[in-house]
C-alpha cells in the first residue's frame, strides 16, 4: 500500500498544471490532461483546487523578488535587473507562473487583469518607490519606471509568448542592462 501525501500530490499537481498552461495556454488544457500527467485522479484537481479555474489561480501564484534589485546606486540599476530577468526567463518554462499568466492574458481578461494588478503591485510600483527614494521627483519616478515596466514587459511578451529568438542570454542581458539603465537615467 503507498502512502498518501496530500501536501506532496497537490505539488505534483501544480508542477504539471504550470507546465502545462505554460506551453499550452489556459483553453487547450483540460483538467484530465493534467491530471494524467500528474498521475492523479481528476476527482483530485476537483477536490483540492475546485476544478480548473482554481487550478489556473493556483498555479498562476507569482512571487519575483524585484526589490533585491534596489540595494545600490541607480548607474547600475540595468545590469541588476537585467541579471535577474534573463535569470528568470533562462529557467524552465513550464516553472514560472507569471509566464503562464503572460500566455493566458490574451484568453482570459481575469488573466489580463492578474498579470497588470501583479505588474503594478510588484515591478512598477517598487522601481518607482525606488527611483524616488534615490532623488526623483514622483511624477519623473513614475514615468521612467513605468517605460522600464513597458520595455521589459514588451521584451518578455516578444521572447518567451511570441517565442522570438533575441540572442543568447549574456547578449540579451546586456542589451537590456543598457537600455533599462538608459531609461532609468532618463
Amino acid at each position: 500500500m503507498t502512502s498518501r501525501n496530500a501536501p506532496a500530490t497537490r505539488q505534483r499537481i501544480l508542477e504539471h498544471a504550470r507546465r502545462q498552461f505554460a506551453r499550452h495556454g489556459y483553453t487547450a488544457i483540460t483538467v484530465k490532461g493534467v491530471a494524467d500527467a500528474a498521475g492523479v485522479s481528476p476527482n483530485l484537481i476537483t477536490r483540492y483546487f475546485g476544478g480548473k479555474e482554481g487550478l489556473f489561480v493556483a498555479a498562476t501564484r507569482v512571487e519575483i523578488p524585484v526589490e533585491d534589485s534596489f540595494g545600490g546606486e541607480r548607474s547600475e540599476l540595468g545590469v541588476r535587473l537585467a541579471a535577474s530577468i534573463v535569470r528568470r526567463w533562462s529557467g524552465d518554462p513550464g516553472e514560472d507562473p507569471l509566464l503562464v499568466l503572460q500566455r493566458a492574458s490574451g484568453e482570459r481578461p481575469e488573466a489580463a487583469e492578474a498579470l497588470a494588478a501583479f505588474l503594478d503591485a510588484n515591478s512598477l510600483e517598487p522601481l518607482r518607490r525606488y527611483l524616488r527614494d534615490i532623488g526623483l521627483d514622483d511624477a519623473e519616478a513614475r514615468h521612467r519606471a513605468a517605460a522600464i515596466d513597458a520595455f521589459v514587459l514588451g521584451v518578455s511578451t516578444r521572447r518567451r509568448v511570441l517565442r522570438s529568438e533575441l540572442g543568447n542570454p549574456a547578449e540579451l542581458e546586456a542589451w537590456l542592462g543598457t537600455v533599462i539603465q538608459r531609461l532609468a537615467d532618463g
